[in-house]
């Protein structure tokens, strides 16, 4: 997690003192925790950018929190989840860390041990959001390149040196590196293997010589 960015918690407990109790834990730790009575404030929550995880109580009043957790799922989140509960079983157990929960912890739990859970969900969230931020800023290099420039890409992709590339085109090998130059550039490749990362983490597939 940067430095400066201070994670955020939110505690999903219907126990009003032992949501109390689990906020006044985190914030000790230097991070930022919100309690919830109930899952429904969470999506409103979720959505802008700092590192954050639920902790949820397997059991809330009138709610499963797997069925939260399958919930908050098909909607799209990836927020990560801790699991708390008085009585867990372990089908119960396989279920939640196959949906993708970092940890299942048992009441009363070990304050360092909730601790260090925390602060690995957090540090998986600010990790998650780091490569969105980075996939999104390659698809607007994507964007800003012209029709012509994408071919190129595609060819230079596929291993074609330039004479190559503008035998593909039909223009002039001065023209060919032209574009290819412009390109690099708006991609902000600094070689071709670092030009080959960014399509591979856009899906882009390389373009087939005629």
């Amino acid at each position: 997690m940067k430095e400066g960015a201070a994670g955020l918690v939110h505690v999903v407990e219907d126990d009003k003192a032992l949501r109390a109790a689990l906020v006044r834990l985190i914030r000790s730790d230097g991070l930022e925790a919100v309690g919830h009575a109930d899952a429904m404030g969470l999506d409103d929550n979720l959505g802008a950018y700092r590192p954050s995880c639920i902790l949820l109580d397997i059991r809330l009043d009138g709610e499963s929190g797997l069925n939260v957790q399958a919930a908050l799922r098909e909607r799209g989140s990836t927020t990560p989840i801790i699991f708390l509960t008085g009585f867990g079983t372990i089908p119960m157990t396989v279920q939640a860390m196959r949906a993708g929960a970092v940890e299942f912890l048992t009441k009363p739990v070990d304050d360092d041990v909730l601790l260090d859970a925390v602060r690995r969900a957090l540090e998986m969230d600010a990790s998650a959001v780091e490569r969105q931020h980075a996939e999104g800023d390659l698809a607007d290099r994507l964007m800003s390149l012209t029709d012509r420039e994408r071919e190129v890409m595609a060819l230079a992709i596929g291993g074609l040196m330039n004479k190559q590339i503008a035998g593909e085109l039909g223009t002039t090998e001065i023209t060919a590196k032209v574009h290819k130059r412009r390109m690099m550039t708006k991609m902000r490749a600094r070689s071709l293997p670092d030009l080959v990362r960014m399509a591979e983490t856009l899906g882009m597939q390389a373009a087939r010589s005629r």
